[in-house]
C-alpha cells in the first residue's frame, strides 16, 4: 500500500476535490522568501506576517486562481504575479500603499482588480495586458498612474478616477480599444504623452481641471473623439449668466465649433493627420486650444467685471449705511465707482483673446449702462 508524500514545512496541501478531475487543488501559504512555490498551485494564502510579497514571488504560475491578500500587507513586489495566466480576481487590503512594476502583467484571465484606499503607488505595466479586465477604479489616495499600467487592457470600458490623482503617466492606457468615455477630475495636473493613445472608441473626454498640461500624442489615433467637456468652465459660465453678464454668450457664439447648451461647454477637437497611407497614417487628435484660450479668456474677463460692479454696490450700501437719507430718491448720489482707469487695467491684465480687445475701449459706458440698470434694480428692491 502506497503512502502519501508528507507535505513540507505544511506550505503545500493537495487534495484531490473529484477522482474524475483530471488536476488537483494546489493550496500553498506564502510566508516570505526563502521558500519554493509549486508550479501547479492554484490556490496561495498570504501569511498574516506579511507585509511584502518579493519580486517574481509567483511570476508564470500559469494554473494559480485565487489570491487571498491579508491585511498588514504593504506592497508586492514587482513581476510578483507576471504571466498568471489563470488568475481571475485580486482584492488589495488597505494596507498596501505600493503595487510595483509588472506585477500583474499578461495576467490575461484578470476579470476584477479592486484596489482599497490607501493605495499610493500604481507601478509601470502593472495590470498591462489583462486582457479580461473590464472596471477599474482609481482611489483618491493614489497620486501616481504608472506608465503603460493598463497598456492593451483590450476589454477595459470603464475606468473611474476619483479625485486625488496628479499624474497619469506616459502611455498608461495606450491600446485600450474598448474605452469610449473618460473623466479626468480636477487634481490631475499632468496627462502623459501616449496616455490614451489608440483608444479607437473614445468619444468623449471630460476634463474638470482646463489647465492640465496634456503630453505630445496623448490621444493620438484617437479616431471617434469628437469633443472635451469642461464642467468647471461650465460653471463658471453659467454664473456669469445667472449674475446678467449676459453678452458673453454672443462672444461665445462667435468662436467657431464651441458649443454652450444646456448648461454644458464642449470644446471641439483638432486633427491633424501625418505619414501615407504605405508608411502608415498617423492621426493627430488633441484640444483646440487656441478656442479654450479664447473661453477661458472671456470666463475671467466677465468674472473680473461682474466683480467690480459688486464692489460698487458694495461701496454704495456702505455710505448709504453711514448717512442718514430722508429722502430715498437721493441715495443715487452717494453712488461710488471704481475709477474707469483702473477697472480697464484690471479688465486688461486678464485678457487673453482677441474677441475681448473692444471691450476695454467700451467698457466704461458698458458699466454706465450696468450701473443705471443697478440703479434701477436698487431703488425698486428697497
Amino acid at each position: 500500500m502506497s503512502k502519501r508524500p508528507k507535505l513540507a514545512l505544511d506550505h503545500q496541501r493537495t487534495t484531490a476535490d473529484n477522482r474524475e478531475e483530471t488536476s488537483s487543488v494546489v493550496e500553498y501559504e506564502y510566508t516570505g522568501r526563502g521558500h519554493h512555490v509549486p508550479n501547479n498551485v492554484t490556490r496561495v494564502r498570504i501569511h498574516p506576517s506579511v507585509t511584502k510579497i518579493e519580486n517574481y514571488s509567483f511570476h508564470t504560475k500559469l494554473h494559480l486562481k485565487e489570491v487571498v491578500l491579508n491585511e498588514g500587507l504593504t506592497a508586492i513586489g514587482s513581476n510578483a504575479f507576471q504571466y498568471c495566466s489563470s488568475l481571475q480576481s485580486i482584492t488589495l487590503p488597505s494596507t498596501v500603499k505600493e503595487i510595483g512594476e509588472y506585477t500583474f502583467n499578461s495576467c490575461n484571465s484578470l476579470k476584477e482588480v479592486v484596489l482599497n484606499e490607501g493605495l499610493e503607488k500604481i507601478g509601470g505595466h502593472v495590470f498591462a495586458g489583462c486582457t479580461s479586465l473590464q472596471n477599474i477604479t482609481i482611489p483618491t489616495t493614489v497620486d501616481d498612474i504608472g506608465s503603460s499600467a493598463f497598456f492593451s487592457c483590450t476589454n477595459l470600458r470603464d475606468v473611474v478616477f476619483k479625485e486625488g490623482t496628479k499624474r497619469i503617466k506616459t502611455g498608461a492606457f495606450e491600446w485600450c480599444t474598448s474605452l469610449e468615455r473618460i473623466t479626468i477630475p480636477s487634481t490631475v495636473v499632468e496627462i502623459g504623452k501616449f496616455a490614451f493613445n489608440t483608444c479607437r472608441r473614445l468619444r468623449e473626454v471630460v476634463l474638470h481641471n482646463e489647465e492640465v498640461q496634456i503630453g505630445d500624442k496623448a490621444f493620438t489615433n484617437c479616431r471617434s473623439l469628437e469633443r472635451f467637456k469642461f464642467p468647471r468652465l461650465s460653471i463658471q459660465l453659467d454664473n456669469i449668466i445667472q449674475a446678467g453678464q449676459r453678452g458673453i454668450e454672443a462672444k461665445i457664439d462667435d468662436i467657431s465649433e464651441v458649443e454652450w447648451r444646456g448648461g454644458e461647454l464642449v470644446i471641439p477637437v483638432a486633427r491633424r493627420y501625418r505619414g501615407t497611407p504605405y508608411d502608415g497614417l498617423e492621426t493627430l487628435v488633441m484640444i483646440d486650444k487656441e478656442k479654450l484660450n479664447k473661453v477661458v479668456g472671456l470666463v475671467r474677463y466677465y468674472e473680473v467685471k461682474e466683480a467690480t460692479t459688486l464692489f460698487e454696490l458694495a461701496l454704495w450700501k456702505c455710505k448709504i449705511d453711514q448717512t442718514d437719507i430722508s429722502n430715498p430718491s437721493d441715495r443715487g448720489i452717494y453712488r461710488t465707482e471704481v475709477p474707469g482707469p483702473v477697472k480697464d487695467t484690471i479688465l486688461q491684465y486678464l485678457r487673453s483673446s482677441d474677441d475681448c480687445e473692444d471691450s476695454s475701449s467700451s467698457s466704461s459706458s458698458e458699466d454706465e449702462d450696468d450701473s443705471s440698470e443697478d440703479d434701477n434694480s436698487s431703488g425698486s428692491g428697497s
